[in-house]
């Protein structure tokens, strides 16, 4: 999957089916996906958002509904498209879904969503609250995932409550997965203090091979993981 990230160059990242598997595997206990959901593939399958959108709904026996583009770009519509098709799980960008809460407001329609999962932003808690002033925060839940491409779409979960929204503290990204391990480190490598500023290093079985045909990158940004007992390990 090709991702520009911060640099504003397009790179390969090297995702296994193995990864995106595990993925599925280490979310199952935290939503508890099956055949009576709903989902819509909403993003591009260039963006890796589709990955977990495809396979969390195909690999645990849901239906999968593929959004026209012209329906995407039109939050009324797809709004009332969400409603019309009993649509149970959505995942969202924040900016995308800020358009979906005015949409809304606007609209009669009732959805049946239970569960809607941001990704892909960073996720500002003070934008819900127009939409927990109507639905509340656990009606749908509303759950935040922090993740990167070269690390398999989502490497966080945190389930939302209303005291996370009321807080209006910047985003909350909450726990890594089952399967990984995130670190905060100084410029030296090594786990800083409880409060003090570092760099969230990831490691565990999401992240991936490396980028496409760029061996000196991949040994710049895929490191070896100093705190793993496996000798191969890289964060």
């Amino acid at each position: 999957i090709y991702t520009s990230g911060s640099t504003g160059k397009a790179k390969g990242v090297m995702v296994a089916h193995y990864n995106v598997v595990r993925l599925l595997q280490a979310s199952d206990g935290l939503f508890g996906f099956g055949s009576p959901d709903i989902w819509t593939l909403f993003h591009s399958i260039s963006f890796d958002f589709s990955v977990w959108e495809m396979w969390g709904a195909l690999a645990y026996g849901g239906k999968l509904l593929v959004v026209p583009a012209q329906l995407a770009r039109s939050p009324r519509e797809f709004y009332e498209f969400i409603c019309e098709q009993r649509v149970t799980v959505l995942n969202q960008t924040p900016s995308a879904f800020q358009r979906l809460i005015a949409a809304q407001a606007e609209s009669e329609a009732r959805h049946t969503l239970r569960s809607v999962i941001f990704g892909g932003e960073a996720l500002e808690l003070h934008t819900l609250d127009a939409w927990v002033e109507r639905n509340g925060a656990d009606q749908p839940e509303l759950v935040n995932m922090y993740g990167i491409t070269e690390t398999t779409v989502h490497v966080t979960h945190r389930r939302l409550s209303a005291a996370d929204i009321a807080s209006r503290v910047g985003s909350v990204v909450g726990k890594a997965l089952a399967d990984l391990q995130a670190y905060i480190l100084d410029r030296h490598q090594q786990p800083v203090p409880q409060g003090v500023t570092g760099e969230l290093y990831i490691g565990g079985a999401g992240v991936a091979r490396g980028y496409l045909k760029r061996p000196e990158l991949t040994a710049e940004r895929f490191i070896t993981d100093p705190f793993s007992a496996e000798p191969k390990a890289r964060l």
